[in-house]
């Protein structure tokens, strides 16, 4: 629903079962052959290693494979919303569940950190806006989420939450909606945003612990630009600004940037 023109509406492996029903070996191998090449790679090695062994045993096993006509990345955009989108599903699920959807920008972005931060101000943790006052206070939702995508083009902004029983569709969207609004028009104080920046902070730390995940995220942040930019990052959270917080929620919590997905229990109608 979110996506009409960007790819990013359908999986790598197909929007539709006819997809990979219908996919040829001459398929599997084209794409393969179109886009896993050394040339559009990046081979990451951290641990207690000798650098110049690395480079001669990564020379040894793929040096010999030639370099492929990458195709330039080049993906229709998607058009600005003008208005908001609503379905209603009913399905036989067990419980009511709300979800929306907000357009944002790219992970290379500045506003990826802010983002980032308003998703946490909202609901990571206990005492997160959303978990706070819809699951502890007014016990509307079983669980409530904000999350952002981080994708490469630019991506979403996810509100969702598992409705209790009892509570109407109504009511528990209403709710989230005022909390969105609330955000957008008083801001967040700093004490409770630099409380989300230290989670934030320490996970960074922690997740260089691993070394699969030092790995991992130096390659990422290569396929984006610049694998130094890891070093950063901590900085970039740190500068967001209380007022950075207001100016991102008033931007992306509007009805004409959302999409709706009501989805209904059949045993609840």
């Amino acid at each position: 629903m979110a996506y009409k023109t960007h790819p990013y509406q359908w999986p790598t492996i197909g929007k539709e079962i006819s997809h990979i029903e219908n996919a040829t070996l001459e398929d599997v191998k084209t794409f393969f052959y179109k886009h896993y090449a050394p040339n559009n790679a990046v081979l990451s090695v951290a641990g207690n290693v000798d650098p110049d062994l690395v480079f001669a045993m990564a020379e040894k096993w793929f040096g010999e494979i030639p370099f492929r006509d990458v195709p330039k990345r080049n993906l229709p955009q998607e058009k600005k919303r003008s208005s908001q989108e609503v379905l209603a599903v009913v399905r036989d699920v067990p419980a009511n569940l709300i979800n929306i959807n907000f357009h944002i920008g790219r992970r290379t972005e500045d506003d990826f950190y802010v983002n980032d931060l308003l998703s946490d101000l909202l609901s990571n943790g206990p005492s997160a806006r959303l978990t706070q006052s819809l699951m502890k206070e007014k016990q509307l939702f079983s669980n409530v989420n904000a999350y952002i995508s981080g994708d490469m083009d630019p991506g979403l902004f996810t509100v969702t939450g598992q409705i209790m029983p009892g509570t109407s569709m109504e009511t528990a969207e209403s709710a989230i909606w005022n909390q969105l609004q609330k955000i957008a028009e008083s801001g967040v104080s700093e004490t409770e945003l630099q409380k989300v920046k230290n989670k934030i902070e320490s996970n960074l730390v922690f997740s260089e612990i691993s070394f699969l995940n030092k790995a991992m995220n130096m390659a990422q942040y290569e396929m984006m630009g610049d694998a130094n930019k890891i070093n950063s990052e901590i900085y970039r959270y740190r500068e967001v600004s209380s007022l950075d917080i207001k100016k991102a929620a008033q931007s992306i919590f509007q009805y004409n940037n959302s999409t709706v997905l009501r989805y209904s229990a059949a045993n609840q109608q």
